[in-house]
Parts: structure tokens; sequence; C-alpha cells
């Protein structure tokens, strides 16, 4: 067994308030982060790949899978479900690795209230201002007028939730928004949660000072 048990990582924000990006210099910071790849009931985008950027399924295969429980968390959005896989994160975390979560609110909290939920790290990124999100959606150039007003209004409602992470940073400075990630993961790694080793060792040094006394 690993000394270190591995955290679930979940990094949430409103759509163009940068998660994406910022989950992707944390995998650069540390190669050995796991990024959980969702399974997803939309169809692929020119690029995307079966397996890199999600598990492409059915909607019948998805609800099966819902119904068995291998699904760590699921939601329906904007007419798709989404979920994570959970065999792959649990191996993961009892292996030592911790992975990854670019999810919403509603994932976020069923991961918490799951049986791996005690190994959990929840973080929220806040945009600077509404104006500013808003800027960020049009220049991506991906989506219709009509598409990024429903985002907009989704975005809201992911803001509204922002009080039920454990961390909440607002990303109005890339660089200075990984620094602050970097140091809430090195820190919470040494939760003692995390390391269970520490109760053989206690107890191999209260062997140590009966012996001694």
């Amino acid at each position: 067994m690993s000394q270190r048990r591995g955290l679930l990582i979940i990094l949430s924000s409103p759509s163009g308030a940068g998660k994406s990006t910022l989950s992707g210099r944390l995998r650069d910071w540390d190669p050995t982060l796991a990024f959980s790849v969702s399974a997803t009931t939309r169809k692929p985008r020119t690029g995307e790949v079966d397996g890199r950027e999600y598990h492409f399924m059915t909607e019948d295969a998805f609800k099966r899978e819902v119904g068995t429980g291998d699904m760590l968390e699921h939601a329906h959005v904007f007419g798709n479900f989404y979920g994570s896989p959970k065999a792959p994160v649990r191996d993961a975390i009892d292996a030592g690795r911790d992975v990854l979560f670019d999810i919403d609110w509603q994932g976020a909290q069923q991961i918490r209230n799951s049986e791996l939920g005690g190994h959990t790290l929840s973080i929220f990124l806040l945009p600077p201002s509404i104006r500013e999100l808003h800027r960020r959606l049009e220049e991506r150039g991906q989506d219709a007028p009509e598409v990024i007003a429903r985002r907009m209004q989704k975005s809201w409602d992911e803001i509204s939730h922002w009080d039920g992470y454990d961390f909440v940073l607002v990303n109005d400075n890339l660089d200075a928004t990984e620094a602050r990630l970097r140091t809430i993961i090195e820190a919470t790694r040494l939760r003692r949660s995390q390391q269970p080793w520490l109760t053989d060792h206690v107890r191999k040094l209260q062997t140590e000072f009966e012996e001694t006394s």
C-alpha cells in the first residue's frame, strides 16, 4: 500500500472562468495527477478522441452504468448526460495517485457524499466579473449567441453554489491562481486522513517509549 492515500481533487467553475486551463497547468506541474475522463452521451466534437476528452456512450449504456452504481457522479447538462466512472478513480487513489475532476457543482456534491467523499478536496473558481465571463465565452468563438446566453444563465446557477466548496479562488490572474492551487494541493496531501501509515508509525513510537520506560 502506498504511504499516502490519493486525493479526489474537484475543480469547479462557471463556464469560461478558467478551470480547463488551470486543470491543464496542474497536470503539467505534476504529471502524476490522474485526470478523470468523464463519460458523456453527447456527440464528439471535431478533433475529440474517445477515451481522451470523454468516454462517449449511448444513453442506454450510460443509464445502465448509473443503475449498477458504476458512476461516481452523474448529471444531465444541456440535454446530455455526463458522469465519472468509479473504478479507475478508486484504483488511482488506492495506489496513492491524486485524481483531478473538472466537473460542476452537482457532480462535486455527489462525490463528497459518496463512499470516497472523505478523500476529496473541492475548489471553486470565481470570475473577476460577469462582464469578463461573458467576454471570455464570446472570445472562444465556439458557440452561437443563444448558446452563450444559456451558458451565462447556467453560470450564475453554478456561482450560487460557491459556498459548498473547501476553497474558493477568484481567478483574476492565471499565474497567481495556479500558484494558490499548488499550495492548497500540497497542504491537503499532508492531511492526516491521507496518510494511513501514521497510525503504524505512532504505534511504533509507543512501543519504543514503553521499551525505554
